[in-house]
């Protein structure tokens, strides 16, 4: 399952750039004890690296029995963050100082979903 971006991710999330600020929706499945891994990963990036790149968590929250959804489909949290620009998030998980707390989200998620989003 996919749990990270990688560099050829990266490469088109840039590539197709529009322009402007983006809100990255999170969907995230914990593994067995991983919501406290996350949770210490969480707390690095509000801390030091959202304000660093001018990131901000817009909303945070459980999921619950989903509503309309196939089998499978459900999710243990949703988080939406806006960054100002794709470079901006991709600047972040570039620098050498976050890549040494990603094993916490890696290791707290067995599935997650980071979909860039822009406003109608």
């Amino acid at each position: 399952m996919a749990i990270d971006p990688r560099g050829a991710d990266l490469k088109r999330f840039l590539a197709e750039d529009p322009g402007g600020p983006v809100v990255m929706l999170n969907l995230l499945r914990f593994a067995e004890g991983g919501r406290e891994s996350y949770e210490q990963y969480s707390r690095a990036i509000r801390e030091t690296f959202l304000p660093r790149y001018g990131g901000e968590v817009v909303y945070v929250g459980n999921g619950t029995t989903p509503l309309v959804a196939e089998e499978g489909q459900a999710w243990d949290a949703v988080l939406l963050v806006r960054y100002p620009s794709r470079e901006a998030f991709s600047k972040m998980v570039a620098d050498p100082e976050y890549q040494q707390f990603t094993y916490f989200r890696t290791q707290a998620l067995t599935e997650a979903v980071l979909q860039p989003t822009t406003a109608w």
